[in-house]
């Protein structure tokens, strides 16, 4: 039996030749076979290797989900370059920051999307953007740019792909180790700012290998992306499992219920994974009846507190036949534990499931939860001391989570080591918006923690010392905030104090601020 491919590029070309006409991706009027898929990718990857992007090189990656996605992260994979995708609820200095850090060789970016233009913001926040070549996506009508030097539009790539022969991309795509990078996603900052985990090609083919196989993903199925791309779940979970196993891609670019509904009837998708809040929110819209959503066969979510009521109603309700939840984080490629398809709702909404992938799974000293296996990342991008302290001399990836593991060995996460709380299925990180709040004249300090929210999960409140003197508002906190950090970083509340708890070691006690509520 012939091993599975061990790099993307391969992995396409057997998907090609596997499944060759059944569909790929489904977007709008867009339809790609596997096939065409294929050919798709190496006109852009012929492009990119036309515009000087060498094997090693960073490509990023800052749109929404559509099939350009597709085509330019696997384009990116092709010519041996390492994908940083970018969050796109990003403020412009996030993005230039990280775009700095990679040292981008290329960046493809939407055009005009939802009221934002990107170019213009990053533009902006960085005078020089160092960026060989930038290629805008036409997200929506109308939004071409005028090309530079530097800066093209999506329709250019065709013309400039002639330059390069399908067989020179194709020798390019046999280059690449399964040991290269494939990608590199950046976490939210526990210090106030992010790390950029190193995956290797290998690593993320396993990890999607094992989730897809616990899903039950297969070939026939229609999977509706409404995971971000940017985020692991879209683009492992979503892109790549659907190349190991011939599922067609079906992106949306926003989540927006009526449209979501719209899709899953005239598209007839067969899975939707997602975190709690778009099942909740699905199930509780009132004119869902109006929708055909008897197609859905799988949903796995994960990446918050799971009632057990909402796994019973999703099966109920919805009547979907395999419903999963899954634990995982970017220093585990994306992955860790999962569910198994036959477990029932309580175990379903109280634990994660036991380890896939080849990872190994216990609980350390203070209740940490383990990790160690193969698919632990390489390490964090030119950050060895945060690398060394997160991943020990034995293998064992710190994941700062608390957890216990049962007589199945099944993992149940019940706190987490470090501060962060999860708001809609992104993972924010306290120390950064505090950082943010610290930056504000007439603040003299913060704290920031989770609190519960029935749609996002867990949302920011913010706990605020103002300086002697100062009348900062409220107002001027969200502000703030708002203009430095993604929306879903910033607090939803804001109280002013007098001071904070402080223990005797002087650390803020966000727990007796929890224990408030």
């Amino acid at each position: 039996m012939t091993p599975p491919a061990q790099t993307t590029p391969m992995a396409l070309h057997d998907a090609a030749r596997l499944f060759g006409e059944t569909p790929a991706v489904a977007d709008g009027e867009v339809r790609l076979d596997w096939t065409e898929l294929l050919g798709a990718v190496q006109e852009v990857a012929r492009a990119l290797i036309a515009r000087g992007v060498r094997h090693g090189d960073r490509v990023a990656m800052w749109a929404p989900n559509t099939h350009h996605w597709v085509v330019a992260a696997l384009a990116a994979h092709y010519v041996g370059a390492g994908l940083v995708p970018l969050n796109t609820r990003y403020v412009a200095d996030e993005a230039a920051d990280v775009l700095a850090r990679v040292d981008a060789k290329a960046l493809f970016i939407a055009g005009t999307f939802l009221g934002r233009d990107r170019i213009a913001e990053l533009r902006s926040a960085a005078t020089d953007l160092g960026i060989p070549t930038i290629v805008v996506i036409p997200v929506e009508p109308d939004s071409a740019v005028e090309s530079e030097a530097t800066v093209l539009n999506w329709s250019e790539l065709a013309g400039i792909a002639e330059q390069v022969t399908v067989e020179d991309a194709r020798k390019r795509a046999e280059e690449v180790s399964p040991d290269d990078i494939s990608d590199i996603l950046f976490t939210s900052g526990t210090t106030g700012r992010s790390k950029g985990t190193l995956v290797a090609h290998r690593q993320a083919l396993s990890v999607v290998r094992g989730w897809a196989e616990c899903a039950t993903l297969r070939g026939d199925d229609r999977y509706l992306v409404v995971n971000p791309f940017f985020h692991n779940f879209g683009y492992k979970a979503g892109i790549l499992a659907c190349l190991v196993t011939g599922a067609t891609i079906v992106p949306q670019a926003s989540f927006d219920v009526p449209q979501t509904m719209r899709l899953i009837g005239e598209e007839r998708i067969t899975v939707l994974p997602g975190p709690p809040t778009i099942y909740q929110t699905i199930l509780d819209f009132p004119d869902r009846a109006q929708f055909d959503l008897s197609s859905l066969r799988v949903a796995t979510t994960g990446a918050a507190t799971v009632p057990v009521v909402l796994i019973e109603r999703m099966r109920s309700e919805l009547d979907i036949d395999i419903v999963v939840t899954a634990y995982g984080l970017s220093e585990a490629s994306g992955f860790g534990t999962m569910c198994k398809p036959d477990d029932d709702a309580e175990t379903i909404a109280n634990t994660c499931g036991g380890p896939i992938a080849g990872f190994e799974l216990r609980i350390g000293d203070a209740g940490e939860v383990l990790l160690r296996g193969p698919n632990v990342m390489l390490g964090y991008l030119d950050d060895p001391e945060n690398t060394a302290a997160t991943i020990d001399a034995d293998g064992w990836l710190h994941t700062g989570d608390i957890g216990v593991v049962d007589e199945r060995g099944y993992l149940r996460i019940t706190d987490r080591l470090k501060d962060m709380y999860i708001s809609g299925g992104f993972n924010v990180y306290p120390a950064e918006v505090e950082q943010a709040l610290a930056r504000l004249d007439g603040v003299a300090e913060s704290a920031v923690i989770g609190v519960p929210d029935t749609r996002m999960g867990e949302v920011g409140k913010a706990y605020v010392v103002r300086k002697p003197g100062s009348t900062v508002t409220e107002e001027q906190v969200r502000a703030h905030t708002k203009a430095v950090l993604a929306n879903f970083k910033v607090p939803r509340f804001v109280e002013f104090r007098d001071r904070l708890p402080y223990s005797a070691a002087g650390k803020v006690l966000k727990r007796e601020l929890r224990e408030e509520k």
